[in-house]
């Protein structure tokens, strides 16, 4: 049933695609299902290298991030067997502390979350791996995770802020520890939660305001015992009790709400658009969206609401509507961190203005993407204003000029956001590579062709 390790196709840099050109559209709606939730396909995928049996994984997102970790696991010892013609996943584990040294260097691609969460897993075996990624990756901050890692006994030999290239050395002796996060990171969570997997005793996590818990979830769902506990104050304490065994099982992954986002936003900017979204993961620590967008005055509802494999999953009903600037706070940033350039599109279209807080995070992102919004937004026509953690977008309750030639730096959200605000903007709006898209939601063009848009590559890139 299950392929060699050889098998696995490796994961390349996707090729420059050339410039991709937005125009304004007239219509925009139908039903669609974007590609599954990339953080629940990178940790379905690591919890079926570790469980004992076969783990069969359906609605696996198979863009370049989730493949170089499906690499990454096969280096491991694991095997994966890839899914034929959108077919299931098959991963077949070694079990908690089965993983053995690879031969050859880890290399990440463009997926800080596999790299951060695979550093993780591997710090509480006895084996040494070496971990690199893209010029992107590269750039991106890992002390974070490798400053508790060490704690629990593992050695790091990295550049300046334990950035990649990153060696890691493994202990055979791992230490449990309880860790405040400083930063709010459900991906710095995991990274411990999966170390002390195979850690004797109990890890703890305690993070002030509440992050993604698909760690949590899954980990359950593979028969971890983990416990979530409500301290005096407010902040939770999320424990994982060390050297279970694991058992292979049926993960059935949800859309990604992150990719949701970009469609959903696209609709709601058109008067008279009427958009469905099958199968999207609703979990309320990925909402925030949603939420602020309900506030803004969206007509957003999730109809036909249950649960796939712990997680909970709705359809969701999108229409045309008229928005309003709200203020988002600061607390509920760790619930829509990945969601907040294409936020910025709509508030750009809003009446008055949208006031965004609690954004540092932004800046440690595939790029500084607080920055880049509010460049990208300037070039179109829309006034901004940007502190250290805020933006500022001042919407005149019409779409911008547009016009503008944005510089992505390899991120595949600010590429995808401007692209969705082309499709209102009185003047087409250009982004300088769209290769990078497809490291997380491959056929983005196409969906969003098939929905009514008007996306276009263009030969030479240029203002």
């Amino acid at each position: 049933m299950s392929h060699a390790p050889s098998s696995l196709p490796t994961p390349v840099p996707p090729s420059p695609t050339g410039s991709l050109r937005s125009f304004a559209v007239t219509a925009f709606g139908g039903t669609a299902r974007v590609p599954g939730d990339k953080s629940i396909s990178h940790r379905a995928l690591m919890l079926g290298a570790l469980a004992v049996g076969e783990t069969e994984i359906e609605g696996l997102l198979e863009g370049d991030d989730v493949r170089h970790t499906a690499g990454a696991m096969v280096a491991l010892g694991a095997t994966v067997e890839p899914g034929t013609d959108g077919g299931p996943w098959r991963v077949r584990g070694a079990g908690v502390g089965g993983l053995t040294e690879p031969d050859r260097v880890l290399d990440m691609g463009n997926s800080g979350t596999a790299a951060r969460l695979l550093i993780g897993v591997v710090a509480s075996h006895p084996i040494t791996c070496f971990f690199t990624g893209d010029a992107s990756l590269n750039r991106r901050p890992m002390a974070r995770v490798t400053a508790p890692l060490e704690r629990m006994g593992a050695s790091f030999v990295g550049r300046a802020g334990g950035r990649l290239p990153l060696a890691v050395i493994g202990t055979d002796h791992p230490v449990p520890i309880e860790y405040r996060l400083p930063v709010a990171s459900a991906q710095v969570k995991s990274a411990i939660l999966l170390a002390g997997l195979n850690t004797p005793g109990t890890t703890t996590v305690i993070e002030t305001h509440p992050t993604r818990d698909h760690g949590e979830l899954m980990l359950r769902h593979f028969g971890a015992r983990v416990t979530t506990e409500i301290l005096v104050g407010g902040a939770l304490a999320v424990s994982v009790t060390g050297q279970p065994e694991l058992t292979g099982c049926r993960v059935r992954v949800p859309a990604d709400p992150s990719s949701a986002a970009f469609p959903a936003v696209a609709a709601l900017l058109h008067p008279g658009a009427a958009l469905t979204l099958t199968a999207v993961g609703v979990n309320p620590r990925r909402t925030g969206l949603y939420q602020t967008l309900q506030e803004m005055g969206a007509d957003l509802r999730f109809e036909n609401p249950r649960i796939e494999a712990g997680e909970p999953v709705a359809d969701l009903q999108i229409r045309g509507s008229m928005l309003r600037g709200v203020d988002v706070p600061p607390e509920r940033a760790p619930s829509m961190i990945d969601e907040y350039p294409v936020l910025a599109m709509a508030a750009a279209c809003a009446e008055g203005t949208t006031r965004m807080f609690g954004l540092a995070e932004l800046r440690v992102k595939e790029s500084d993407r607080l920055a880049m919004v509010a460049h990208g937004l300037a070039a179109c026509g829309v006034a901004v204003e940007t502190g250290p953690e805020s933006l500022f977008v001042h919407g005149t309750g019409h779409p911008p000029r547009g016009g503008g030639f944005i510089a992505t730096a390899m991120d595949h959200r600010i590429a995808m956001s401007f692209l969705v605000l082309g499709t209102v903007s009185a003047e087409p709006v250009t982004i300088d590579d769209g290769s990078f898209i497809e490291t997380s939601f491959p056929g983005f063009v196409d969906l969003m062709n098939r929905l009514g848009a008007r996306i276009e590559t263009v030969s030479e890139a240029g203002p």
